[in-house]
């Protein structure tokens, strides 16, 4: 058991060291209410996470019909009985006492309680009269990253074949939309290649604009641990911000903002140059080769350099340590997906594994990450623009077999072309043809880019807006219909994690009032709708989450993220268990392509792919006369410059990203007290340098100012690069008297009051790391500094 007992001033707890090859030892980490011993706690219910990506095993604790605690499973693959910060302390939010008990709904501009019925019927009416006025195309869903599989695809089925909508959309578009298209674009389909336990075997670990220790604290922790054990991987960084990885990292790059791409191409060009491509993995299982060669021929580290301002020698040094690697994992997340160029740079990952041979081996991994705890589920469920069981939209069989799956005619799921994403959608909204926006667990009146554009179009009076949550979020505050939504350990259902790890969680408490699970809430539209299949039968034919899960697996089979050997009884007790898990794979999957590619076949790949500039959806035809063996595709990008850049009157990049205490909006962690009192306010950082050019201190309050908005916040001067500001996106309003706006529409404390409206092409996942700002003193410190030392996130 682990020892340390302020896990706030040590998020990683003690070390257990060990040796390349060795397994991960167990450290079961545990934090029980003050007064709660393990002896007199009543029964232990199983759980996974939802406050991160990585997919930790726990037990919760529960005495007198509360949550009480929680406890690391110590038999889990992923964790071994470990628990971050936010694993440990954030179930208090459950008990908070504003959760929402009753629907709202808006009467003369105010939310008032009602009934069931009462919400219900209004939601259903309105969907009834945009249905028969407008069409399906006036309805769009826009969900989160933390439900369950079994309630994403209940979603995926009522907004696609119900609805018959292709406005259906998360918020993992803005953590994980370029996670999944890298995936596709260079193995035809979603699915990460790699395993955690690729870091137990693994030379040399390379991590690009992944903050491990921030956003994956327990993943950290093993990568701590076999640091201090014998024979240690050689770390390489690449991140702005000198992190606590790069405190570890044999190399740390840190280049300039949107420029990833000309350092990805230099790196390339040295594994080249050096001839340590595995050319008999390349001739057997890629395309593309020859064209990367060409693109990268120029790209050499000191033409990277310029535009990186990295020293050349640094960018030699990390490719010899990645061509050297006998055994590589690769690890990307946000400082490359909210990114300039965010998919054109993950590819260059990809390719530097194709070009490596580093795939399907143990050691050999790729991790293309998630941001979110279930953002793995959305994309296999069709929950987030995507067909459920990683369908292609253009391959008319693969719509007439989900088609078959669903006992609908293939016409009424619409894939006239790509589903919609939530950008778009939004500005639909704004335009007027979307008429009706049903949001689900999540807060875009704080999350989403241009804070005071995404107000504006939730506001309108024509706009029907239904907020499904906890709490009366920012964005909850504006809509038409609230609905109080149940949580994890009041709901059973399984999650998904960014190595494919399949956990079941539990049911331990009853939720608060009248607040009810989400598959409820969507089981209960879907018969009010009396949504029906080609044969007159209930189109969704399941009522709980074992009959959920089921109607999954028959969704799945045959499919990449193949379920069909998982059930909620399989999954309980033990460890999670890894897709796709099948009759043939009955204990799971630990790595994909361990016999070359499986899935990039023109009549199986998910995706053709898309043009790396412009976003355009590459035709089938063209996809069979490039790839018609179905290799993974080396796919070359140019370096482009970013389409916003310093100037004199805003002469800093600004990047935003997240503190190791807090998840999304605050919407929970803010309401756990010891990871709130660890970072309960917003924060700017810049470099000692640019502090003292501008006469700035730590604990100034500090403007700073984009040509969209301006925040407010307490300046912290830290390792960061110099022309650079951070500002952590996760405080909005609704603990401020303002409630969800800034105070008299001055400077705000939301980081996205800053950030432009502008995505990537290819996965369409908003930059939140490429504006232009300045930063000037409002006023000085009043004595001691007042502030803490953490670390936070160049990510979302």
């Amino acid at each position: 058991m682990d020892t340390s007992s302020d896990r706030i001033a040590n998020p990683w707890g003690t070390r257990t060291p060990y040796a390349r090859g060795a397994p991960w030892p167990v450290r079961t980490d545990t934090h029980l209410r003050e007064g709660v011993t393990e002896q007199n706690v009543e029964r232990w219910v199983q759980a996974a996470s939802l406050l991160h990506s990585n997919g930790d095993a726990m037990d919760i604790a529960v005495r007198e019909g509360g949550i009480v605690g929680v406890r690391g499973r110590a038999a889990d693959r992923v964790n071994r009985g470990r628990l971050g910060p936010k694993d440990l302390y954030g179930w208090q939010a459950n008990a908070s006492p504003d959760r929402l008990t009753r629907p709202l709904i808006r009467d003369n501009g105010r939310l008032v309680e009602c009934d069931w019925d009462t919400a219900m019927d209004r939601i259903t009416a309105r969907t009834r009269s945009l249905l028969d006025e407008r069409g399906p195309g006036s309805i769009g869903f826009y969900t989160t990253g933390q439900l369950f599989l079994e309630e994403y695809y209940t979603l995926a089925v009522v907004a696609h074949a119900g609805i018959g909508t292709n406005h259906l959309d998360g918020n993992t578009r803005l953590c994980t939309a370029t996670a999944a298209e890298a995936l596709k674009e260079t193995f035809g389909s979603d699915g990460q290649p790699g395993s955690y336990e690729d870091i137990d075997h693994a030379d040399t670990i390379a991590l690009f604009g992944h903050n491990m220790a921030e956003t994956q604290t327990v993943l950290w922790m093993r990568l701590l641990d076999r640091l201090d054990g014998a024979d240690p991987p050689r770390l390489v960084c690449v991140d702005p911000r000198y992190t606590e990885v790069a405190r570890r990292a044999d190399v740390h790059l840190a280049p300039r903002a949107g420029t990833n791409v000309a350092l990805l191409n230099a790196l390339l060009h040295e594994i080249i140059r050096t001839d340590r491509v595995d050319r008999t993995y390349v001739e057997a299982h890629t395309v593309g080769f020859e064209e990367l060669a060409a693109r990268v021929e120029d790209c050499t580290p000191t033409w990277a350099a310029d535009i990186c301002d990295v020293p050349a020698a640094q960018i030699e040094r990390a490719a010899d340590l990645l061509g050297g690697a006998r055994r590589l994992l690769s690890t990307v997340l946000q400082g490359v997906y909210q990114s300039h160029q965010a998919t054109a740079a993950a590819v260059q990952v990809n390719n530097l594994h194709l070009l490596r041979g580093m795939l399907g081996r143990p050691g050999c991994g790729l991790l293309q990450m998630n941001g979110q705890p279930s953002a793995q589920n959305t994309r296999e469920c069709g929950a987030d623009g995507d067909l459920p069981g990683f369908r292609n939209w253009q391959n008319d069989r693969h719509v007439a077999d989900l088609a078959a799956v669903w006992n609908v005619e293939p016409e009424r799921i619409p894939h006239y072309g790509p589903p919609t994403h939530a950008m778009h959608m939004f500005r639909f909204a704004e335009q007027g043809s979307i008429r009706m926006l049903w949001i689900t667990g999540t807060n875009p009146a704080v999350s989403l880019p241009e804070l005071s554009r995404i107000r504006a179009i939730l506001a309108q009076e024509r706009l029907f807006v239904v907020a499904q949550d906890l709490f009366l979020t920012e964005t909850a505050q504006l809509a038409d219909v609230v609905l109080p939504a149940a949580t994890w350990g009041e709901k059973t259902g399984t999650l998904t994690n960014a190595d494919r790890t399949v956990h079941l969680s539990e049911k331990a408490v009853e939720p608060p009032g009248e607040a009810r699970p989400d598959l409820d809430i969507l089981l209960d539209f879907a018969a009010r709708m009396d949504f029906r299949d080609k044969d007159g039968g209930p189109l969704i034919g399941w009522h709980d989450p074992e009959s959920a899960f089921a109607a999954w697996q028959r969704c799945s089979a045959g499919r990449p993220c193949d379920y069909t050997g998982l059930s909620h009884e399989r999954l309980r007790g033990g460890s999670g268990i890894q897709w796709p898990c099948t009759d043939e794979a009955p204990d799971g999957t630990a790595r994909l392509y361990t016999d070359g590619i499986s899935f990039a076949h023109p009549d199986v790949c998910e995706s053709y792919g898309r043009d790396m500039v412009t976003g355009a959806s590459v035709e089938p035809v063209e996809y069979r006369s490039l790839n018609p063996d179905g290799r993974a595709v080396i796919k070359a990008a140019e370096y482009l410059p970013p389409h916003e850049d310093t100037s004199e009157a805003f002469p800093l990049q600004l990047i935003t990203g997240r503190t190791v205490y807090h998840f999304h909006t605050r919407t929970k962690t803010a309401r756990a007290p010891e990871l709130n009192a660890a970072a309960p306010d917003v924060w700017a950082e810049i470099s000692p340098a640019e502090a003292s050019a501008q006469g700035l201190a730590d604990g100034d309050l500090v403007q700073v100012t984009t040509p969209r908005g301006a925040v407010r916040a307490r300046l912290r001067t830290t390792a960061i690069r110099d022309g650079m500001v951070f500002l952590p996106f996760h405080y909005g309003y609704w603990d401020t008297p303002a409630g969800h706006r800034p105070p008299d529409d001055g400077p705000g404390r939301a980081a996205n009051e800053t950030t432009v409206t502008d995505w990537d092409p290819v996965s369409k996942q908003p930059l939140f790391k490429t504006g232009a700002a300045r930063v000037t003193l409002v006023s000085r410190r009043a004595g001691g500094t007042g502030i803490r030392t953490e670390t936070a996130e160049n990510g979302s």
